[in-house]
């Protein structure tokens, strides 16, 4: 059993507008989620093991259908081409991949420096529209700021962990040729540069957030 907390929202996200950079559609935005999740996987924060998206159709919108492929490990976007053209539901011929989610099994490190796996311990989700082709990574655990969801201090755990996030959203910029941007703050936190925003401390404590947990 994992001995992390998850936070339903993010506690930090980062965002890539990846127009005249990558053209639009599903074959580069699966080539792109590639890319990334190999540098994510390099720096042992995603290992992915499936990818899911919703359907929809242009004109109606959602149609209440989501697929999940599991892969092993490293995205071919070759092959998950063949695989989604296969998938498609059968009574919506028209229907077209919404945003893609890769997610998988991640390390981090305790107090201690003992290396731990985790569940989504980072996500990628790569928007393949065929118009405007955008890129996000999100983190949903406190081990990247300097307290706890219980604003507890854990130097120990921040120090061992949040310079390797930095270091992958640093490379996973020069990768794409963007600056990533700040994703929305949420109750739990918000980006700042390549890591995330310190919060309003009282009394050497962070804001307590486990009313939300």
């Amino acid at each position: 059993m994992s001995c992390l907390m998850r936070a339903p929202e993010e506690c930090a996200s980062w965002e890539w507008e990846l127009n005249n950079v990558t053209p639009p559609g599903l074959a580069s935005a699966l080539s792109t989620a590639a890319r990334m999740s190999s540098l994510l996987r390099d720096h042992g924060l995603l290992e992915p093991n499936q990818v899911e998206w919703f359907w929809f159709v242009y004109g109606i919108g959602g149609i209440g259908i989501k697929t999940t492929l599991p892969v092993r490990g490293r995205l071919d976007p070759a092959d998950l081409t063949r695989r989604i053209e296969r998938s498609r539901p059968s009574g919506h011929p028209d229907a077209q991949v919404g945003n893609l989610t890769v997610s998988g099994r991640g390390t981090w490190l305790d107090a201690e420096g003992e290396e731990r796996r985790e569940q989504d311990l980072v996500v990628l989700s790569v928007d393949p529209d065929e118009y405007h082709l955008s890129a996000d990574v999100a983190v949903f655990h406190d081990i990247w700021g300097y307290f706890n969801f219980r604003g507890t201090p854990h130097p120990e755990i921040y120090k061992r962990n949040a310079p390797r996030l930095a270091s992958a959203l640093a490379e996973l910029e020069t990768l794409l040729g963007r600056t990533a941007s700040a994703g929305d703050p949420t109750y739990f936190g918000r980006a700042d540069g390549h890591g995330i925003e310190m919060p309003d401390v009282i009394d050497g404590r962070g804001p307590d957030l486990t009313d939300r947990l």
